[in-house]
């Protein structure tokens, strides 16, 4: 099973990243390193379903351990080995953030060097910046310790697990020490277990990153994807027809303006210019009824029109989900702001107060195995697909600069490294998000416990006193550090505002043309000029 399930993810990838690639510059060595990215992404992504189910397989239906999980011991290990997995992957999207990528994505750029060496080595120069900010990251991780020792370690000790979380390694080194066996220390405590804390930091940090990439392109994705598949695409006849229209009528400019220099005059600058801008729209024009034409002969826009509802039915499925996933994390975010501690626990609630659509049907499915898995799973495949819409539709932008366009089989190669260290990045921030989005389920899972109410009956409940529910690794890691707990909460609300934003953007625009992309006269990402068949 999970070699089919590997062989799946590394198809699809091979298939998307082929579909986007430009076939003039592509190259092995980003094209692999952009499949293999973008499958650690998905793969990553299965974790939180795993996490979940493995906890609630612990336990029988009436709310008893099963005999092989009744050992703390056994159940100590599965929870080490989950955690494990998590902080495996999570170290190797760490590796492709600062080491892989930007050296692939800087190899690519000094394409142009007379010898490989050079190459390797000024992509390797220019890469150890993101190392050193990897390192850094790892250091802060470890050196908040010595400071809240000193300055707060008697008020946090009191509050023993938010004392692990900032201060996660044991007392380094005396001030008499060496600075050698200070580095030693480091590393001894880094290859321990202890040193898990200080990586964590360092994901933790990674994944506001992510958190910002989920509000850019995840919340504008999860508008755009439906609506387009409910507006569907413009006639390629009828787009024939207009481009042919404004063909004739920048003919006709450009004839007008070449008519004043008949005589022997030259035009004057502002008339060489606009003649200059004319042919240039001319071409592009040209460019694009050549693009329409193919369209138009091709099978898969005829195949795409015969599946026009089944579009439409998916755009409505999908758009119920968007409002039940704005709903379920608005609803999510209040039971935080109303009974949480506040800021200063991370806004950390057990279990709901107020009644979460999403949150409820998870557990409704509960009984009907493996119904509330497969709907987690299709949750998480969701959020990276329309995260992936996002991008695709927006391009790659930093603040204000376009840097590049995801365009079908025009798209360069540093665009698709860039396209796979967002998507890692938004892996990161996926498991909060869905812990917002439904935290009770995310916590516990389907575990219950047998408790006596006040009228002495029994019922069956979720707990997580002396009963001792096993809690997912996931959430765990999510709250870890309290501070990230709570800029997460702050995300979530400017998450909700960019999606309500994105959906008026979307209901505005008119359909898309069935060439989307395909021509454009700005384009700076220096795609093809003729569409590649």
């Amino acid at each position: 099973m999970l070699y089919l399930f590997s062989h799946v993810i590394l198809a699809f990838c091979w298939f998307y990243i082929r579909k986007y690639q430009s076939r003039q510059e592509s190259e092995a060595v980003s094209t692999i390193t952009a499949i293999c990215a973008l499958a650690i992404a998905l793969i990553t992504t299965a974790l939180l379903p795993v996490d979940i189910f493995l906890v609630s397989f612990m336990k029988n239906p009436n709310g008893t351990y099963k005999v092989w999980a009744e050992s703390n011991e056994t159940r100590g290990q599965i929870e080490d080995t989950v955690l494990y997995g998590y902080y495996t992957l999570y170290s190797i999207i760490l590796f492709c953030v600062f080491l892989w990528i930007p050296f692939v994505y800087f190899y690519y750029e000094e394409k142009d060097d007379q010898t490989k060496c050079s190459q390797v080595g000024n992509a390797l120069k220019y890469t150890v910046g993101f190392v050193i900010v990897c390192v850094v990251l790892l250091l802060i991780g470890t050196s908040i310790q010595p400071f809240l020792c000193c300055a707060f370690g008697p008020v946090l000790r009191p509050m023993l697990p938010l004392y692990r979380a900032f201060v996660p390694l044991d007392p380094p080194p005396s001030t008499n020490s060496t600075q050698w066996e200070k580095v030693q220390y480091l590393f001894e405590e880094l290859g321990s277990s202890h040193g898990l804390p200080a990586l964590s930091f360092s994901i933790s940090s990674l994944t506001l990153i992510g958190m910002l990439a989920v509000i850019t392109y995840t919340a504008y994705g999860m508008s755009v994807l439906p609506l387009n598949l409910i507006k569907g695409t413009r006639s390629v006849a009828y787009e024939l027809l207009e481009n042919t229209d404004e063909i004739e009528d920048v003919e006709q400019q450009i004839e007008k303006l070449k008519a004043k220099c008949k005589d022997g005059r030259p035009l004057s600058s502002r008339d060489r210019r606009s003649l200059q801008t004319l042919e240039g729209k001319l071409q592009v024009l040209q460019r694009r009824g050549r693009h329409l034409e193919i369209a138009e002969r091709n099978c898969c826009t005829k195949v795409g029109s015969a599946l026009r509802p089944f579009k439409i039915m998916l755009g409505v499925f999908f758009i119920i989900v968007a409002l039940v996933f704005i709903v379920s994390l608005f609803i999510s975010n209040l039971d935080k702001a109303l009974h949480s501690a506040g800021i200063s626990s991370g806004f950390i609630i057990f279990g709901t107060n107020l009644t979460n659509p999403l949150n409820e049907l998870l557990l409704v499915l509960q009984p009907v195995f493996p119904l509330d898995y497969i709907l987690i799973t299709v949750i998480t495949v969701y959020f990276v697909l329309t995260s992936m819409a996002g991008i695709r539709n927006m391009g790659i932008w930093f603040f204000w600069i376009r840097l590049y366009k995801i365009r079908p089989k025009k798209t360069r190669p540093q665009a698709l490294l860039f396209l796979c260290m967002i998507l890692l990045l938004i892996v990161l921030h996926t498991s909060y998000v869905i812990y917002s989005l439904a935290p009770q389920y995310v916590m516990y899972g389907s575990q219950k416990h047998l408790l006596p109410d006040h009228k002495g009956s029994w019922n069956w409940v979720i707990e997580d006193d002396n009963y001792q529910c096993v809690v997912t690794r996931s959430y765990l890691f999510l709250h870890k550090f309290w501070f990230f707990s709570t800029i997460y909460y702050f995300g979530n609300w400017v998450f909700i505002g960019v999606f309500l934003v994105g959906l008026v953007v979307s209901c505005c625009r008119g359909k898309k043309s069935v060439i989307e992309g395909e021509v454009e006269a700005d384009d700076s990402d220096m795609s093809d000029d003729e569409y590649v068949h």
